[in-house]
């Protein structure tokens, strides 16, 4: 490639505290706080600012973020790179799991299996992580999801475990 064709690209990132949210929701269920950030009155994570998906739907065992991937999410053969689709399967599984908790208690993903099915291009528009709670435990919770385009069409899909534990005040 000559350096003729090259051409720079930028990305800002700005994102807010993320711990204020945090510790305003010691309170709250799952449900209660992931809405709130669905709503925005909490920030949205930082990596859901870095990487360009936001949380589009929360209800009891049930979470869906979207992304339009694009450019800065590729690798280096041309095509998005599968961590957009894991981190975006990672993040509606394990929020869904996160809906079913009560106050005080907390989670963290110990497992993660994703199954790509085809590639994501920047063409490929708006894409849907769903995610629903399989067995919402007192100790271990597991969910699967599914990464989808606009028309229904599949891009990977994947289970996930967490662990249940009290959070820490």
């Amino acid at each position: 490639m000559s350096t003729e064709s090259r051409t720079g690209r930028a990305l800002s990132v700005s994102w807010e505290d993320p711990l204020l949210g945090a510790k305003e929701a010691a309170g709250m269920s799952g449900s209660e706080y992931l809405a709130a950030i669905r709503d925005g009155r909490f920030p949205a994570p930082p990596i859901a600012k870095l990487m360009g998906f936001h949380l589009a739907e929360v209800g009891e065992g049930y979470a869906v973020f979207e992304c339009t991937p694009g450019e800065q999410h590729y690798n280096p053969i041309g095509a998005v790179h599968g961590g957009l689709a894991c981190t975006l399967l990672d993040s509606c599984m394990s929020c869904a799991a996160h809906t079913t908790l009560p106050a005080g208690m907390a989670y963290t993903t110990v497992e993660v299996k994703i199954n790509f099915v085809r590639a994501v291009v920047s063409q490929t528009g708006r894409l849907r992580a769903e995610g629903r709670v399989v067995h919402p435990g007192k100790r271990i919770a597991t969910a699967e999801g599914r990464l989808l385009d606009a028309s229904g069409r599949l891009y990977a899909h994947g289970t996930a475990t967490c662990m249940i534990f009290p959070a820490k005040t």
